[in-house]
């Protein structure tokens, strides 16, 4: 039988969701629709063992190798209790200004999203460390629940960015130049959030109450950012510094910023038995879950490709002559309302196999588009009903906080990475002058 292009983009697309609607894991859900695709389009059992010949190739991939090192760098530095020691010396150094709290959200979220990589673990870290100290200075809940469900989502665009990686790997895109060009857009979204919440403070003074607070002495502070904060800066030159350079790839970085983690901890002498194993544990899980779901959506971007499923779609979005901003619009919004449903990593999976070929026959850069679907990924983690962070942000939270709770705190920040998502097309320049400035 004759499969027309779109009956073969329905019924593949189609059976992942209805698998994934059924509660079937998502490797399950692909792996099940795949061998269907091979039967159906391959040749019956020559294409089982294609299958199985591509499904070993997708996962030894050595640009793959970088992702279980950010797990493991970002799993010490919050396992050995450098995060918090971090943590302490900012609180240290802004005092008692109003709405200290909200600002050191800020601050330490996007310092630790560049030494973890995690944005949930960087949400948890934020959530459990602020939350209390936040209500009993009498802070209103959306000025708790807000900055840090904002700043824990960064740790997806700032490098290292393990999704960031991931999206090079699927999506043929240059990993190093993908990784440093979140590093403007990450930092220009942490100003925009600091902004936000100072409009907050000056709109209701009490949302963060003021308190007199006894200053540390400046010796105090100029030893804590000196062995505290600033040994940081070694763990970020190793990861986004290499890069930038050019004196490592984005896999000799990830070592270089793991080892630089435990080095600092071995100095600081906060790298315990128990911390050790507990990072093993945490980065072997998360990684060897990431593999599945890679194995089986590699081989689901072949099936569609060999099936003409993909040349077909092309062939039809291009033929009808649409604007290529309308387009992308279009995939924007996809990813943007898929978060309700699905996980991040789930979405790429799904997502890359039909937007990598159009954003090629549209001519995007595709840097500038992977940092864009970032962004687009990072705002579907707190939309309703199933962002991921909005189930951990209710964890954290205060006693009592509801889901509707934290979609409305979050909303001004979801404002922000829009704005960030416009200036972006109208700028690209934002996120494509660092890597330029690495490749030249």
């Amino acid at each position: 039988m004759g499969w027309a292009w779109y009956e073969t983009f329905a019924l593949m697309i189609g059976a992942v969701l209805f698998l994934m609607g059924l509660g079937m894991p998502v490797a399950f859900a692909f792996f099940a629709v795949n061998v269907m695709g091979v039967w159906l389009f391959m040749g019956g059992m020559r294409g089982v063992d294609q299958f199985v010949t591509n499904a070993t190739a997708s996962i030894t991939n050595f640009s793959l190798v970088p992702v279980a090192l950010f797990l493991l760098m970002g799993e010490l530095f919050f396992n050995t209790g450098l995060a918090r020691k971090v943590f302490d010396a900012l609180d240290k150094l802004l005092g008692g200004i109003r709405g200290r709290l909200s600002y050191l959200t800020v601050g330490g979220g996007t310092l630790f999203a560049t030494l973890s990589g995690s944005s949930l673990a960087n949400t948890a870290m934020l959530g459990a460390s602020l939350t209390p100290d936040m209500m009993k200075r009498g802070y209103k809940k959306h000025m708790i629940i807000g900055p840090i469900i904002a700043t824990g989502g960064l740790a997806m665009i700032i490098p290292p960015s393990t999704l960031a990686v991931l999206l090079g790997s699927l999506g043929r895109i240059d990993v190093g130049a993908l990784l440093i060009a979140g590093l403007i857009p990450g930092l220009l979204l942490a100003l925009m959030y600091l902004i936000t919440i100072r409009i907050q403070i000056a709109r209701d003074p009490e949302a963060a109450p003021g308190y007199a607070a006894t200053r540390a002495p400046m010796g105090e502070i100029a030893r804590a950012m000196l062995l505290d904060v600033a040994p940081m800066g070694l763990v970020v030159f190793c990861v986004v510094g290499l890069i930038l350079l050019g004196w490592a790839t984005p896999t000799e970085s990830a070592a270089f910023g793991a080892a630089s983690v435990v080095v600092l901890a071995l100095i600081k002498r906060a790298l315990t038995l128990e911390a050790i194993v507990k990072s093993f544990r945490g980065t072997i899980l998360v990684s060897c879950m990431m593999l599945m779901i890679i194995l089986g959506s590699t081989t689901f971007s072949q099936i569609l490709a060999f099936s003409g499923a993909s040349n077909g779609m092309i062939r039809w979005a291009t033929g009808m002559d649409l604007n290529p901003y309308m387009v992308l619009l279009a995939m924007f919004i996809v990813l943007v309302v898929l978060g309700m449903f699905m996980d991040q990593l789930s979405i790429m999976m799904l997502t890359l196999p039909i937007f990598i070929p159009l954003i090629i026959a549209f001519e995007f850069n595709p840097v500038w588009f992977g940092v864009i679907m970032l962004l687009a990924l990072e705002m579907s983690l707190v939309t309703p009903p199933f962002g991921l962070l909005l189930y951990v942000m209710v964890g954290v939270g205060p006693p009592g906080t509801k889901i509707g709770e934290v979609v409305r705190a979050a909303l001004p920040y979801l404002g922000c990475s829009l704005l960030l998502v416009l200036l972006l097309v109208l700028f690209p320049q934002i996120a494509l002058w660092l890597p330029e400035r690495m490749l030249n």
